[in-house]
């Protein structure tokens, strides 16, 4: 049997941490991994999910099973967290998952198991595990414009003539904030155009929110999925803790299905509890219960909140430094969409030569398509970075 199976392609993004801890240069710059690192280049333990632990080590007295969905008291504090006021208890069924990654992958199942013949849309570019598992579930597949390669913002109108192209009922995958690879977001009133654009067509929202306060704000980077959620019929929302949490390894996620008809929701639960016996059987706990303790202790979420604010600010810090840096060195504007982007990546715009130039002469390293991560930057390495790109002529 196993000789009958055949190399899978790489992992781009593997593939670059193994070339940088193999180069033997000391100001190599890792800008490829997709992980919070701080100035010192770590990733630390965030102090409320420290205490938390402390906390949850001192009373937990067992580690049986949780229900098939996971704990109630995290599908609450989720719900609140991702969607406010924006739903009723009652509309939202939800199932805890083994990462973003597991939300998105039960997400897709339920979507196939629902709709057969829905075509999911994606934006162009988007996360590169998005299209690989559709592929895998043998699910239709289609892609809307998004990115604008020379201003580096979101070509919105050419979004909107895509989407309008759909069919009722399929579906449209929308990164809730700080857009992965590029950074390019949409507005407020964009989100809201959206909307009035996915309800006209009968086309189903599914949101894809990994990165909820690294942008501006919990709440302002929370828009467009309660705005959607307040204007649509149903929608759908993977929800990760991975990273304003800090908690990667714990894979804390979670499933949300939301409907305007509360007698749905009894259903969609059920089917959201089958659909995890048949992949995983019951999730892990561990990481959905820091963060069930730290949203629902006063003290806790205040301390969780001042350092993740403090970790959006500091990266907004490091985008204008780099953004400064280079229209000092080139004396033009070209690269203050830099500053404009939120969210830790951003899509530079140069060419796999260039990437490789910079690689090669400066020890930059990200992904081929020029996705760097602004959270591996510090004060020193933004000035080697800014000569970086511009000797490699992007």
């Amino acid at each position: 049997m196993f000789e009958a199976l055949t190399a899978q392609p790489a992992d781009k993004i593997l593939s670059l941490m193994a070339a940088y801890r193999d180069d033997p240069r000391d100001d190599k710059i890792d800008l490829g991994v997709g992980v919070y690192k701080n100035a010192l280049g770590e990733t630390p333990v965030m102090r409320a999910v420290k205490a938390a632990e402390q906390m949850l080590w001192e009373t937990e007295t067992t580690k049986s099973y949780t229900g098939l969905a996971g704990d109630v008291g995290y599908h609450n504090a989720m719900r609140e967290l991702v969607l406010g006021t924006a739903a009723a208890p009652d509309q939202v069924a939800a199932a805890a998952t083994p990462g973003g990654t597991g939300a998105i992958r039960q997400a897709l199942e339920l979507i196939k198991m629902a709709s057969p013949s829905a075509t999911v849309w994606l934006s162009a570019p988007t996360w590169p595990n998005h299209p690989s598992i559709i592929r895998y579930l043998g699910m239709p597949m289609a892609e809307y414009r998004y990115f604008d390669a020379t201003t580096r913002g979101v070509d919105f109108g050419g979004m909107l003539t895509d989407l309008d192209a759909a069919k009722p009922g399929d579906v449209v995958l929308l990164h809730g904030c700080c857009h992965n690879p590029t950074g390019a977001n949409l507005t407020a009133s964009q989100w809201q155009e959206v909307a009035y654009l996915l309800k006209a067509k009968q086309l189903i929202p599914f949101v894809d929110i990994a990165y909820q306060g690294f942008g501006d704000g919990l709440d302002a980077d929370a828009f467009g999925p309660r705005h959607l959620a307040k204007t649509q019929p149903e929608m759908l929302i993977a929800a990760s803790c991975s990273k304003n949490f800090g908690i990667y390894r714990e894979r804390a996620g979670v499933l949300m299905a939301v409907s305007q008809d509360p007698s749905k929701t009894a259903l969609t639960q059920g089917t959201l509890a089958h659909l995890n016996r048949q992949n995983y059987s019951f999730p892990p706990d561990h990481g959905a219960r820091l963060v069930t303790l730290v949203l629902g202790d006063d003290a806790l979420r205040a301390d969780w909140l001042e350092e993740l604010d403090g970790i959006r600010t500091g990266m907004l810090a490091l985008r204008q430094n780099l953004a400064d840096a280079l229209r000092k060195r080139t004396n033009s504007d070209r690269f203050d969409f830099l500053a404009q982007h939120r969210g830790m990546f951003s899509r530079l715009g140069a060419t796999e030569a260039q990437v490789a130039q910079m690689r090669e002469n400066h020890g930059v390293y990200m992904v081929s398509d020029s996705r760097m991560n602004i959270a591996g930057l510090n004060a020193q390495s933004v000035p080697v970075l800014a000569d970086a790109i511009v000797a490699a002529g992007v």
